[in-house]
């Protein structure tokens, strides 16, 4: 039970950062990333790579990182000839096209298999105090990531990218050089989605295609609208929520006795209930996002 609770809350984690990640992009800018896992699978895939070759860790998740907001300038580039909603497709389309290639390019990726053996960050310590060590780490990460993310949300940034997002026209005229300000969103939320992925790869000690799968996006959409777009906190309520119906259904499995696919399909069927109750009657999500008024 101890364990379970402990493995839980650092998935929880994890995917607070990702989702952190697209919340800067999604929340303070208004842009429709589908793509998004793409950026956790390069920081699994740049860890296990350097690690495997004798590197150390921090330079597998530097390299990730660096390897995310590349892309990620790349991305936000095409939004100077796509609009809103083609871009979104095309994030997707970008992820899809990474996966295909980390599946069929074995000699760098490990093919559908993956990498292996990528050893943890507190492989030192005895159980249980290293998952209890890694989870302290993440959850730190968390703490700064959300910081961060707060004070830039407040500041002269964060200001231009709601101010873009509501009204890119009177942006554009004040000044503002929108496609910079995309691309500095998409690169941040890059980082901090790359730094997830690393260590989904260090706490799993493996890095595959399943990684970047476009359930995976969706799944981070769930959680930061149901939390509330926008909104640091309401990201993190999402994500918790989110979590915690994954949580409860294994132990829904064992007191109805009903089977794994059964509780695969409650999983997702709860979850979508929970979206569908909050679009219903709480369509900006559980914590809004809570914007200044001009007296």
């Amino acid at each position: 039970m101890f364990d379970f609770l402990l493995s839980s809350l650092t998935f929880a984690g994890i995917y607070a950062l990702m989702a952190l990640g697209l919340n800067l992009q999604a929340g303070y800018a208004g842009l429709l990333n589908f793509g998004n896992i793409a950026f956790a699978g390069l920081g699994a895939y740049a860890t296990g790579i350097v690690v495997q070759a004798g590197g150390p860790a921090w330079a597998g998740a530097a390299t990730g990182i660096a390897l995310a907001m590349a892309l990620g300038w790349c991305i936000a580039r095409l939004g100077r000839q796509l609009g809103s909603d083609y871009w979104g497709i095309a994030t997707l389309a970008i992820a899809e096209i990474l996966r295909t290639v980390a599946t069929n390019e074995g000699w760098l990726t490990g093919g559908a298999n993956g990498i292996t053996s990528i050893p943890s960050l507190f492989e030192g310590l005895a159980r249980p105090w290293n998952a209890v060590a890694f989870l302290a780490f993440v959850l730190g990460l968390v703490a700064l990531a959300a910081w961060g993310c707060s004070r830039l949300g407040s500041g002269r940034f964060g200001r231009a990218l709601r101010l873009m997002r509501e009204e890119p026209k009177l942006a554009a005229c004040m000044g503002y050089d929108l496609q910079s300000l995309k691309s500095r969103a998409v690169m941040g939320g890059a980082a901090l989605t790359a730094i997830a992925g690393s260590l989904y790869a260090h706490y799993m000690s493996f890095a595959g295609p399943d990684y970047m799968l476009a359930a995976e996006t969706f799944l981070l959409w769930t959680m930061v609208m149901i939390g509330g777009l926008g909104n640091i906190a309401g990201v993190l309520v999402g994500v918790l929520v989110v979590q915690a119906a994954h949580t409860l259904v294994p132990f829904a499995k064992d007191h109805f006795q009903f089977s794994s696919d059964t509780a695969g399909a409650m999983r997702i069927g709860l979850i979508g209930l929970i979206l569908l109750a909050c679009l219903l009657w709480r369509s900006e999500g559980l914590v809004p996002e809570k914007l200044r008024k001009i007296p």
